[in-house]
């Protein structure tokens, strides 16, 4: 086969491995929000401690991380300083605790397809943020669509069949406690140049979060833990669930590795509209017009979002490779002048 054929053949690889990445990332992530919802829903498996699922989670990351880095040493550890980790990764830590304990929390009180649709008020919970703490800049357009999917939140909200205010505060903080550790990652690591990956964030996050966790845990679950059976956990179950949770960080290591972020948040967009109909189809929720009209706003919303970063980062990028061409024809051109005055010198010296 000839050079084109092969050239034809290697695209072809990495396009079926790219969408191989992103199904393996939809089907984990559908998979994790699915089987949380089982386990905490009161009509379900009837397990509401939302704490004790996350601390159950952090401890069975955190230990494959530590086997994964330290003993199998897989995965290279990031140098970090004491002072480092406490004033960057402690902060962090506590967001994602409370942002994890809040999510779950949430799963109790609102149906999965509801609280795929206020996912999508991440964006506009990132882009303020950002705006507040100067990492973003504010722009006109930008905040109009911010409003616009904001709208369509609210309209999914008003139509929404089983509306619980608890759960929709729950859900807001989760939101809101993400974005902010999102944030504060450029903050506290980008800008000192320290990039962590799934497996290493889990090494050095999982332990902190989780004892962040402990804290609520002892006067919200423990008690009610201790004067019942709840104790008596079921491996297979809570097991096959932790496992899931870490095969999760895995896939987002492979799909933001091999493709880009973006890749994952337009996957996450079709993962949503799955969720959305599988807890319509499967678990029986209600899913009313108004909630998909509303959705449907923030979604187009959300769509022109990605489409803005998109835009924006191939323009970084042309500009990145312009800079890089003056550089290397001022080079070239410094070359030419440095061989000219050395040829003229070599003819007076004649």
């Amino acid at each position: 086969m000839g050079k084109g054929g092969a050239l034809s053949e290697s695209v072809i690889k990495n396009i079926v491995l790219s969408y191989s990445y992103v199904a393996i990332w939809i089907f984990l992530s559908f998979t994790v929000i699915v089987y949380n919802k089982y386990i905490l829903d009161k009509k379900m498996y009837n397990w509401p401690f939302p704490i004790s699922l996350t601390m159950i989670h952090m401890s069975f990351c955190s230990t494959l991380a530590f086997l994964i880095i330290k003993v199998f040493k897989f995965v290279e550890p990031v140098k970090m300083t004491r002072e480092t980790y406490l004033r960057s990764v402690v902060p962090i830590g506590a967001l994602y605790a409370l942002s994890l304990w809040l999510s779950n929390s949430a799963y109790i009180y609102l149906s999965v397809s509801f609280i795929q649709m206020l996912k999508a008020l991440m964006p506009v919970a990132v882009y303020s943020i950002g705006v507040l703490f100067k990492k973003e800049g504010f722009k006109s357009d930008t905040m109009m669509n911010m409003l616009s999917i904001s709208f369509g939140v609210a309209i999914a909200a008003y139509g929404e069949a089983r509306f619980d205010v608890w759960g929709v505060i729950l859900q807001l903080g989760a939101v809101a406690f993400e974005a902010t550790r999102l944030v504060l990652i450029q903050i506290l690591l980008g800008d000192k140049g320290i990039k962590l990956n799934p497996i290493t964030s889990l090494y050095y996050v999982a332990p902190c979060c989780l004892a962040f966790l402990f804290i609520p845990w002892i006067y919200v679950e423990f008690p009610v833990l201790r004067d019942t059976s709840s104790f008596h956990l079921d491996y297979a179950v809570f097991g096959a669930n932790s496992f899931c949770a870490f095969a999760l960080n895995l896939a987002v290591f492979l799909l933001v590795g091999k493709t880009s972020a973006l890749t994952m948040n337009v996957a996450g967009v079709v993962k949503d509209w799955l969720l959305i109909a599988f807890s319509w189809s499967v678990i029986k929720d209600t899913v009313t017009p108004i909630n998909l009209f509303g959705y449907g706003i923030a979604f187009l919303g959300v769509a022109y979002y990605n489409h803005a970063k998109l835009q924006a980062l191939k323009a970084k990028e042309e500009e990145k490779k312009k800079v890089q061409q003056a550089d290397e024809e001022s080079g070239r051109l410094l070359e030419e002048r440095e061989g000219d005055g050395e040829g003229k010198k070599n003819e007076s010296g004649n």
